[in-house]
């Protein structure tokens, strides 16, 4: 049971979301730049970040939707998703992915943890600034979403079945969107109440 009055109904973080529209907007608008917007990171590494920070934060709720979400991605590899979240090292990625989820990994616990060998090593396996920057922000705005899921009680499907189509909904059409679609619904009912 969340620990406020948020709309009936709908998992995770999207209750929060439709009870906050005015910070669902810009955190909506930071997903959607970390984990779509043009990088030499693929939007499914980026995924893979994201859902291996979650994994380390245990957000059941995060993990398996951007689980679904990497997973559309990678071409419905969701074995791959749950090799990268056991273990990445000995994951079938590549050594500059290995690299970066490290550093996010470290993120996750504490941004603190990550060194300058950390950076050297994702250097040395060819990840750029910008590619480095970029993981440790996925982690570190992930480690947010999943206290922010998790601090309010929301509740999540324990299926994992059931975040397959959000998973592609997120890969396919984003996270702005998405956000448009709750407050749509969120108001429909508002406006459905109201007439009753």
């Amino acid at each position: 049971m969340p620990h406020i009055d948020l709309p009936p109904g709908l998992p995770g973080i999207l209750g929060p979301m439709a009870f906050s529209p005015e910070t669902a907007k810009p955190l909506n608008a930071l997903a959607e730049a970390l984990l779509r917007r043009p990088a030499t990171l693929t939007p499914g590494e980026r995924e893979l970040i994201a859902t291996y920070t979650s994994s380390r934060n245990d957000c059941h709720f995060c993990q398996s939707s951007h689980a679904a979400a990497a997973a559309h991605h990678l071409d419905g590899d969701d074995q791959l998703v749950r090799e990268v979240c056991a273990d990445p090292a000995s994951a079938p990625i590549s050594e500059k992915l290995k690299a970066l989820l490290a550093i996010a990994g470290k993120v996750a616990r504490s941004g603190l943890e990550v060194s300058k060998d950390d950076v050297d090593r994702a250097r040395e396996e060819g990840a750029t600034d910008q590619e480095i920057h970029d993981a440790v922000l996925i982690a570190a705005a992930f480690c947010m979403f999943n206290r922010y899921v998790d601090g309010l009680a929301t509740w999540a499907p324990e299926e994992q079945s059931e975040y397959r189509e959000p998973g592609r909904m997120l890969a396919e059409e984003g996270y702005v969107v998405a956000g448009r679609r709750i407050e749509e619904m969120v108001s429909g009912q508002a406006a459905e109440a109201g007439a009753r």
